[in-house]
């Protein structure tokens, strides 16, 4: 299917077509008991192949670019059991890992609360360029970990020059690439070996389901499946169905929402009571031009600083704006990372990476622009300086 337009692909790719009633949707197979006789498949939810959760893996290894020849992938319950999956089976005491500063508040919270009582090694570079990247390596290396743009400040770093020092070295490339989405970045096209979602976000799209998934070559998916054997986290087959629905609008979805966040960075770059935008799609963006080179849209999630409102107080002013945690959805939702997503950080990591308390995350909806551009304003206004 590979010769397939992406928005063709988002409504086709993976749909298994039941041979009795021909319908034109994946039917859902809540069965936990299969025949083994006579057979060397063994369908079993916890062993990540069943038709529902193979349905969605091939889709999203397609809308990746992969070939499903050479590519697999694993569905799970939540973008963290991705995160720790990867960590664990691609790890082990004595290796050391390099992490990109400005990660999700959950991954950095699982590195600072685990990897050290397994005794494996981590730093961060001293920058986000790839040089910083190569001077940290250690001979006991094996990965790299990446997130691009970044949660929340949308920090853009060069996926092909974090792939090219890791295959340089032997090392596992990892990619995030929730925030982006195969709609506007497809990062194992780029170099990187393992790309990771919280399929809870934009895959999903409509905040009513939790899980992950991760993509990577057979080669590499293989641990990681034996890792996932053994910690769980499959996804079900009800869950699965809904997040096949949900990718077959991801292309109209992502790319509204793309945007809608441009015109929402652009007026609030403007405004009096905004100290800060972050959206790479914004020029004065110090990761504007590398942006351009690797994605095809800027995505739907931008962060901006109040110059000197109070958040909590701005938020409870907006109309339509829902503040509320996650994000990826069709409606358009605030949070304020320091009470939300990076909740489990100390004030000391939260000065490290720069968010402070007056930093509110937006993730744009399908509503129309000017509808949510009319909600901000009349928050700042009831909130002056």
């Amino acid at each position: 299917m590979g010769y397939l337009s992406f928005h063709t692909l988002c409504v086709h790719a993976g749909t298994r077509i039941d041979s009795m009633t021909r319908g034109v949707n994946t039917p859902v197979y809540t069965s936990t008991s299969y025949p083994y006789l006579d057979t060397d498949v063994r369908p079993y939810p916890r062993y990540f192949n069943l038709p529902n959760q193979k349905a969605v893996i091939e889709k999203l290894i397609f809308l990746e670019g992969c070939d499903p020849d050479t590519t697999d992938g694993i569905l799970f319950s939540s973008g963290m059991a991705a995160i720790s999956t990867t960590l664990f089976g691609l790890l082990k005491s004595g290796d050391h890992a390099i992490f990109q500063r400005g990660l999700y508040g959950g991954t950095t919270h699982f590195i600072n609360e685990w990897l050290e009582r397994y005794g494996i090694e981590w730093s961060y570079p001293a920058s986000g360029e790839p040089e910083a990247f190569e001077q940290a390596i250690r001979p006991s290396t094996r990965m790299v970990y990446i997130e691009t743009p970044s949660n929340p400040l949308l920090g853009i770093t060069d996926i092909e020059g974090i792939a090219r020092i890791a295959k340089k070295h032997g090392l596992i490339s990892v990619i995030d690439n929730t925030f982006a989405s195969p709609v506007n970045q497809n990062p194992r096209l780029l170099g990187i070996d393992v790309v990771i979602h919280s399929a809870t976000k934009y895959l999903g799209g409509h905040s009513d389901i939790c899980a992950g998934a991760i993509i990577a070559p057979k080669e590499i998916a293989q641990p990681l499946y034996k890792m996932a054997l053994n910690l769980g986290g499959s996804l079900n087959p009800e869950t699965c169905y809904l997040l096949e629905r949900s990718m077959k609008t991801l292309a109209i979805r992502v790319e509204k929402q793309n945007k809608n966040a441009m015109e929402v960075a652009l007026f609030l770059a403007q405004h009096p009571g905004i100290s800060r935008v972050f959206y790479p799609g914004l020029p004065s963006h110090p990761g504007h031009l590398i942006a351009r080179k690797q994605m095809k849209g800027f995505g739907g999630m931008l962060s901006f600083e109040l110059r000197s409102a109070d958040p909590v107080q701005f938020q409870k002013s907006l109309k339509l704006i829902r503040p509320s945690m996650s994000l990826g959805g069709v409606d358009s939702i605030i949070c304020s990372p320091v009470l939300t997503s990076h909740r489990n950080l100390t004030s000391e990591e939260l000065d490290k990476e720069g968010i402070t308390d007056k930093v509110l995350r937006l993730s744009t909806g399908i509503e129309d622009a000017t509808d949510i551009i009319h909600d901000l304003k009349q928050a700042l206004e009831m909130n002056p300086e």
